[in-house]
């Protein structure tokens, strides 16, 4: 590789971590073409860029990230390095965690999520069980909505109660009013009648 080649990839992952907040770097040695196909391939549909880097190229281009001090992740960086950028936190984890179902392949060397790192294959279930925005926001706004609703439910038989009780004690002074107007009402007819016969 050539030094302006170098430049060039230092660069291409430069422009891959420059705003990520959730980095991998997972070890993909051993797995076949057909595997590493299978994986990026799932990688892809979960929105989840891969990049296979050389080791020293992205140290130099973690180095070169302002606001970011990735030197916990520099320790792991030997042998085959897959870089893995995500949205979602634990989206590459549990990718590998799947993956790893029927392979012993790839191996997490590092990462950096929710301004943590995490050194070592032993942090992927903690990585996994990490919850994404998402989900963090839907459990939010459950709990938001729960005592909402329990309030609105409230009001809602409250009012009902409440018309219920008015009908109760509208209900018998209706039914005490046809009875002492029936009398009435033939007589008020029969004095109408009267003077028409005339």
């Amino acid at each position: 590789m050539t030094k302006d080649q170098k430049v060039v990839a230092i660069q291409e992952i430069k422009d891959l971590l420059q705003d990520a907040k959730v980095v991998y770097v997972a070890d993909l040695q051993g797995l076949n073409a057909a595997k590493s196909s299978d994986f990026r391939r799932q990688a892809f549909k979960q929105n989840i860029k891969i990049k296979v880097v050389k080791n020293t190229l992205l140290q130099k281009a973690m180095e070169q990230i302002e606001g970011v001090d990735y030197a916990e992740m520099f320790e792991t960086f030997k042998g085959n390095s897959a870089l893995m950028i995500a949205e979602t936190a634990n989206a590459p984890a549990k990718l590998i965690k799947d993956f790893r179902k029927k392979e012993e392949k790839p191996a997490l060397k590092s990462a950096f999520v929710q301004e943590t790192f995490y050194v070592g294959d032993e942090n992927l279930d903690a990585l996994v069980s990490i919850k994404s925005r998402e989900e963090m926001i839907g459990e939010i706004i459950g709990l938001l909505q729960s005592p909402i609703q329990r309030v609105v439910s409230a009001l809602q038989n409250k009012s009902e109660t409440v018309e219920a009780s008015a009908e109760e004690v509208a209900a018998p002074a209706v039914e005490e009013t046809p009875a002492e107007a029936a009398p009435e009402a033939p007589t008020a007819e029969s004095t109408e009648e009267t003077p028409a016969a005339e």
